[in-house]
């Protein structure tokens, strides 16, 4: 069986975070693990409190790990703060022979469905700095995709330039999620100076709680599974 770590936040109502990634790594028939970033007092309606690991204590979560079940693919999600990420970009330094061979899908959580920021400026720096070249894919949704290219993101021509300037920038492949279009529910990968559409319909429905982790574990678990991006 192939192997999956999720490097997340918990989420104790079990809709999102390590509980949704887990939860989809096993219906894609791939064994899940996690390294948990954060403990979260979150439900369908919003988050409450959030109690953030401590980067030593990240370290030996994930050297547990390595030392015993090396992945085959890596999910990271929420990190939380600069402590956090350095703390991960620093074992995958240690790690980075092995690392390399590992598709990393990297779900940058920066901005909530809602709109609202989930990081410091210091923090989102040293994410981009840090871990996005290190990554096969990233995930961003349009508001995230805005933040990063620092431009408005409305239509499909905007979607498109902005994937490409993630992509150019940070030398990976991003999937730029639609769900915050006006028309549409189509997600855009854009890889190697190409892109292609996948279509959606969107579904008037409020339940959308851990979709984003729900997604990128997905497409760890099959990049596991040794399928091809697109």
């Amino acid at each position: 069986m192939r192997k999956v770590l999720a490097i997340a936040g918990s989420d104790c109502s079990g809709g999102a975070g390590i509980q949704a990634d887990l939860k989809t790594m096993t219906m894609h028939g791939v064994y899940g693990m996690s390294v948990i970033t954060a403990l979260t007092a979150q439900n369908t309606m919003g988050v409450t409190d959030v109690m953030l690991v401590s980067g030593p204590f990240l370290k030996k979560q994930l050297e547990a790990v390595f030392s015993d079940i090396v992945p085959d693919a890596i999910k990271i999600g929420m990190l939380g703060n600069k402590e956090i990420i350095e703390a991960l970009a620093d074992f995958f330094e240690e790690h980075s022979e092995l690392i390399k061979k590992i598709p990393i899908v990297l779900d940058p959580v920066m901005v909530s469905t809602s709109g609202h920021r989930l990081m410091d400026p210091e923090a989102e720096i040293t994410l981009k700095e840090e871990l996005f070249a290190l990554a096969e894919l990233i995930t961003p949704n349009i508001p995230e995709a805005e933040v990063l290219v620092e431009m408005s993101v409305t239509n499909a021509e905007e979607m498109i330039e902005a994937a490409g300037k993630i992509s150019e920038t940070y030398h990976c492949a991003v999937l730029c999620k639609g769900g915050h279009s006006i028309n549409d529910a189509n997600d855009l990968l854009y890889y190697d100076g190409k892109y292609c559409w996948f279509e959606g319909k969107r579904i008037d429905n409020p339940n959308t709680h851990g979709t984003g982790c729900t997604l990128s574990s997905a497409i760890a678990s099959n990049l596991a599974k040794a399928h091809d991006l697109q």
